[in-house]
């Protein structure tokens, strides 16, 4: 089983990235952290990486659900969605896949769960491309 949901864009990593989060929004999801990757690196390490920016997405109706399922599901929430330039006019848009959850937990009570969400975050990558 692979862990990522992915989907390659041809637009520049900016415009992606302001999509993509309101893709999220659209999906019900609100983007409670981010972090900028390529600023972090260059400031503690005084490296350069590709624009590189990690959104803590959460879905609250789904993440309350999961944790009624399985107490120890917020070391596993957000859902962690990055957006990562390749080049000045593609860029990656990559979330977890939720039946991460279900598989690492062996929770059977995970898989409507990780299903639902994994649809939703499906859906908005889908809509990244049109």
């Amino acid at each position: 089983m692979g862990y990522a949901l992915s989907t390659t864009i041809d637009q520049p990593f900016d415009s992606t990235l302001a999509a993509t989060r309101e893709a999220l929004a659209a999906q019900g999801f609100g983007v409670l952290t981010e972090i900028d990757m390529a600023a972090t690196l260059q400031k503690k390490l005084g490296v350069e990486i590709r624009p590189q920016v990690i959104l803590g997405a959460c879905n609250p109706p789904s993440a309350y659900e999961a944790l009624q399922a399985e107490e120890s599901i917020g070391l596993l929430l957000p859902c962690n969605v990055v957006v990562r330039s390749v080049d000045s006019t593609t860029t990656i848009v990559e979330a977890i896949d939720p039946q991460t959850m279900r598989e690492l937990t062996g929770n059977a009570a995970m898989q409507p769960i990780a299903e639902r969400i994994g649809g939703l975050l499906q859906a908005a990558l889908d809509s990244l491309g049109n």
